[in-house]
């Protein structure tokens, strides 16, 4: 199990298992909050825990999807699909920046290009443990 939290404290998120990997999302949400992400389901593999606020974008025509914050410090834990799958399920992704280092260390990392073509960048070997700067 892998768990996460805020800066804090108020809130985190738990991960039941471990993640084959991480992914870095170029968007323009996820390049200005700067996190790594690990998916599953809320109810699955993901729960989260204290009271959350959320963020929706105003800007696209039929939002899918909301980012999940502490209200107190702000550290975004998540995003979670605004509609249930066919499993009844929310589709949802955790930030494991938020988690303890060695923890998530050697997760291989995914490069996604969500700001232009919305498909998987080159791999090149590198894991969490080359992000943390």
């Amino acid at each position: 199990m892998i768990e996460g939290s805020c800066h804090c404290g108020r809130t985190g998120w738990t991960f039941d298992g471990v993640s084959d990997r991480a992914t870095i999302c170029n968007c323009t949400l996820c390049r200005k909050i700067g996190v790594l992400w690990i998916y599953d389901y809320i109810g699955g593999k993901i729960m989260l825990r204290g009271e959350v606020k959320s963020y929706i974008r105003a800007d696209e025509p039929e939002p899918c999807l909301e980012t999940v914050f502490c209200p107190d410090c702000s550290n975004v834990l998540a995003w979670r699909s605004l509609t249930k799958e066919e499993n009844g399920l929310l589709r949802a992704a955790v930030n494991i920046r938020l988690a303890e280092p060695e923890l998530v260390a050697d997760i291989p990392i995914r490069h996604f290009d969500g700001l232009v073509t919305f498909k998987d960048l080159p791999d090149d070997d590198r894991c969490v443990r080359n992000y943390w700067i």
